[in-house]
């Protein structure tokens, strides 16, 4: 089997395991279980809080003492476990803690799934800017299999989306002991304390340019999750009027036209790069997340259906430009010696520090434009809408970065 071959299996597996649960588990736990908002978002803000110090953890193992597929694995094979047990609780005081861990062993995995396909790609002498969004676009195939297979079954308001995450994850941790090993770095340079315990990517810090990207990454990694929160919901709370309409009798499949997106717009991401930098790919990344809420906040499954569709086709620009274009940037900017430790910095800022605020904050707004079990949506996501337009401004403010269209971005040997 090929290297690239290889590496899309691993992706396609990575992002059917999130897939299957992602979109659905909010209107699991409102419809099924009957948790608030807050609820809700305290439980999504789970991946936050374990992106805090998760990917940093394992980072450091993968790049200091176990090889990082192995890594990996492992930690598919916990997650597994993690899943079976969630299915089996009702109550918040014991799914809480259970989705905690689920969070804990697979928010890491995002990284290291970048780390593991870089140095594989890098070790074969591939040009990883090129080839890997290619890759890349294999992990949003199974991540959309994985709804429609939810949707179809209907299994989205029940714990049978548990049981399918966990049987891919479990194969996805036998699978991972089969690919190319990724050792940790050997250099025989003495190196401090915190590099010993793998804090160095915090170096980048003492860049201001990098230091303002990451306050950015997480200013916009609190919109990351928020439309994958509630969006099934806000289409749900069109019954019974349009009952009989698709975005509300298929909601998840209706949803999975983001990520449908997201495949075409992966593979312009070294066309616009080159093109344009990282600056202006992050704006535009930006604006499309003004677009995606503005246009859920007007949009309706009838009349408005238009609107919506819009929504759904501007999330793979709001999405990927952001998370592997600065993916990509953050490999760029860094050692090959902190290569997991960087990501895993990148995962800590955008979906630890970020989705913490981003998913207790929208749970706190959903609550508060609640009446009699009544949400107002519009006016919750124009709020959504109005906050990433306050972001995208300050970025194109704040953040110098000169790019020169003649000089490819090229990934550090």
């Amino acid at each position: 089997m090929g290297t690239k071959l290889k590496l899309k299996i691993l992706n396609f597996l990575q992002f059917f395991t999130w897939g299957a649960w992602l979109l659905s588990a909010g209107s699991y736990m409102y419809v099924t279980l009957g948790f608030s908002g807050l609820q809700i978002g305290a439980a999504y803000g789970t991946m936050g809080f374990a992106s805090l110090f998760m990917p940093a953890i394992l980072g450091i193992v993968a790049d200091k003492w176990m090889n990082a597929e192995r890594v990996l694995g492992v930690s598919h094979l916990i997650l597994g476990g993690c899943l079976i047990a969630l299915a089996n609780v009702t109550d918040f005081a014991s799914f809480y803690p259970i989705i905690f861990l689920v969070s804990m062993f697979y928010m890491p995995t995002i990284a290291l799934d970048n780390a593991v396909s870089y140095a594989v790609l890098e070790k074969e002498k591939f040009d990883i800017v090129k080839v890997f969004p290619p890759i890349r676009v294999w992990g949003t195939v199974g991540f959309i299999l994985a709804v429609w297979f939810v949707d179809l079954s209907d299994w989205g308001v029940t714990p049978n989306q548990f049981y399918v995450s966990a049987v891919a994850s479990i194969i996805l941790g036998i699978y991972a002991f089969t690919l190319p090993a990724v050792p940790p770095s050997k250099s025989s340079e003495k190196k401090t304390l915190a590099q010993q315990f793998g804090l160095d990517a915090f170096v980048l810090f003492k860049k201001k340019k990098m230091a303002i990207f990451f306050v950015f990454s997480m200013l916009l990694g609190c919109v990351l999750q928020i439309s994958n929160m509630w969006g099934d919901g806000f289409l749900r709370d069109f019954a019974p009027k349009f009952d009989e309409y698709f975005a509300v009798e298929h909601s998840l499949m209706f949803i999975s036209l983001s990520m449908i997106s997201e495949t075409l717009f992966i593979l312009a991401i070294p066309y616009f790069l080159k093109r344009f930098g990282i600056k202006k790919v992050m704006l535009m990344s930006m604006v499309a997340w003004v677009l995606r809420f503005a246009l859920f906040g007007i949009g309706d499954p009838g009349a408005g259906f238009i609107f919506l569709t819009l929504s759904m086709i501007i999330y793979g620009m709001a999405f990927d430009f952001f998370n592997i274009s600065g993916s990509l940037f953050v490999e760029k900017e860094s050692d090959s010696s902190i290569r997991s430790s960087a990501q895993g910095l990148f995962m800590l800022m955008t979906n630890g520090l970020g989705a913490i605020i981003g998913s207790i904050g929208s749970g706190y707004i959903v609550d508060l434009y609640t009446t009699e079990g009544t949400k107002d949506w519009e006016s919750i996501w124009l709020i959504f809408a109005g906050y990433a337009l306050v972001v995208t401004i300050l970025f194109a403010l704040i953040f110098k970065y000169k790019h020169d269209q003649n000089e490819e971005l090229e990934m550090k040997h």
